[in-house]
């Protein structure tokens, strides 16, 4: 228990750390799009995607799992950042209900696509019978 939450801890302080850099590197996009929190979700989705699948592969420890899947991805992505975004795109004048739409929209579908990559992706030279659907 003690471990798991020290995992946790550390892998949430270094997602954490992940996501504000890319805040500040990659920025918003034309009309206040939120490139970076659409970017920070999208590589989160793909690396625990990733990640599920070498864990159920047992190429990942149930340790380096939660520390990677709960601790750096959950600090790493940001619900409530794309939540906000989304009500504050659709607050803006012009073309912003729609492009709150399409945030929204654009994040789900390449969200879920990222995972399924992930999947893939960490099904790589394995066996048949061992592979995530």
């Amino acid at each position: 228990m003690i471990n798991t939450v020290m995992f946790v801890m550390i892998g949430g302080a270094v997602g954490a750390l992940l996501r504000e850099f890319l805040m500040l590197t990659v920025g918003t996009g034309p009309d206040g799009f939120p490139l970076d929190i659409f970017t920070a979700n999208v590589v989160a989705s793909f690396l625990l995607g990733l990640g599920f699948s070498l864990h159920r592969r047992k190429l990942l420890n149930d340790g380096l799992y939660v520390l990677i899947g709960t601790g750096v991805m959950g600090g790493l992505s940001t619900f409530s950042s794309f939540v906000l975004a989304a009500v504050q795109l659709m607050d803006r004048t012009g073309p912003g209900p729609l492009s709150s739409v399409l945030y929204v929209g654009l994040s789900l579908a390449v969200g879920f696509g990222a995972v399924i990559l992930g999947l893939r992706a960490g099904n790589l030279g394995a066996a048949p019978a061992d592979r995530e659907p």
